[in-house]
């Protein structure tokens, strides 16, 4: 892979099953289902019903299931519902983020997290 391909879910798509990409992934419709990808960035208007596994993320949207991701930045819109696992971690304020964290090599060693920054 280039690292240049990149795929789009415009606003206006909404998807009912799991995405799998090879490549990076830009989503700014609904989508229902897991989502497995090397890089998302994710619309302030979207939402992710489903896990989220991918290398790094870029959240502004809403997230309703488990996140697993390397490098993750949960920006000021974000709202999200459910464990995040992470190995780096960045929060904007203003995020909302409902649920537990823990560095991905410490499995069962989870704080719970509920941030209401405005």
């Amino acid at each position: 892979m280039a690292g240049s391909t990149f795929s789009v879910f415009g606003a206006d798509i909404r998807i009912k099953g799991d995405v799998t990409a090879s490549a990076d992934l830009h989503i700014d419709g609904h989508v229902e289902g897991d989502v497995t990808c090397t890089a998302l960035v994710q619309g302030e208007s979207s939402e992710i019903v489903g896990a989220v596994k991918a290398e790094s993320a870029r959240l502004s949207g809403t997230v309703r299931g488990t996140i697993a991701v390397r490098d993750l930045v949960v920006l000021k819109s974000a709202r999200i519902h459910g464990d995040v696992h992470y190995d780096a971690l960045t929060i904007e304020q203003g995020a909302q983020v409902d649920g537990r964290f823990a560095p991905r090599a410490a499995g069962e060693d989870a704080t719970v997290v509920s941030l209401a920054a405005s």
